[in-house]
């Protein structure tokens, strides 16, 4: 079983630094909840992530990302809404859907065409983002189909030593998860409404389609 990290939350995020560089697993706290995270362009570590979560190969995972110039590292195209979201929402509670360029596995997109962005609003993800100077796979540290994790202890308690690192940061605030907008087609589409509201997305983006929205 793994120890408890160092109090200070400086060295975790160093030695986080150094653990996903080297292709294993973080554990570490964001604006929502316990995020898992790997190196992007590793792919064994990324194949960890699915079979540690038990996580189905073809569901996606997000992208951790540390500034917004990341963003066209990671996508084919960005479109101007695409850059009217960011300017307005993040870092936050948003996720886009690009078209994913050619430097994003195939693994972490299920197979699709299309990758999931955010830079949260939380200092540790995008101080390992930047560390590490990649993006990072950045999905909830627990099993998959369980309760979201909200402090380390209920992250040991699902993962256990089957990751490599816990970066206790305290307890995450929880709430709604990230309001989810797809950007690859002529309209933007909102796949999820989580913490941005829909009069907020319309506020900005006028002209903008709800489906699948909580």
């Amino acid at each position: 079983m793994l120890g408890k990290p160092p109090v200070d939350i400086q060295e975790q995020i160093e030695r986080g630094i150094s653990v996903l560089r080297q292709g294993g697993l973080v554990a570490f706290p964001t604006d929502t909840v316990y995020g898992l995270g790997a190196c992007a362009s590793l792919r064994q570590a990324v194949e960890r992530v699915y079979r540690v979560k038990g996580r189905p190969r073809n569901m996606a995972l997000p992208l951790l990302l540390a500034h917004t110039s990341q963003i066209g590292e990671v996508a084919d195209s960005v479109p101007q809404i695409a850059w009217l979201l960011v300017r307005n929402f993040l870092p936050g509670a948003l996720t886009l859907v690009l078209h994913k360029s050619s430097s994003v596995l195939d693994i972490i997109t299920g197979g699709g065409i299309t990758v999931a962005v955010r830079i949260p609003a939380h200092p540790v993800p995008v101080a390992l983002a930047e560390g590490l100077g990649a993006p990072i796979v950045g999905t909830s540290a627990n099993l998959s189909g369980k309760p979201s994790a909200l402090t380390a202890d209920e992250v040991y308690s699902q993962l256990g030593d089957k990751i490599d690192l816990v970066i206790d940061g305290g307890r995450c605030p929880g709430g709604r998860e990230s309001t989810v907008v797809d950007v690859t087609g002529e309209a933007p589409v909102v796949l999820r409404e989580g913490a941005i509201s829909r009069e907020e997305l319309e506020r900005v983006c006028g002209n903008i389609v709800f489906r699948g929205a909580n």
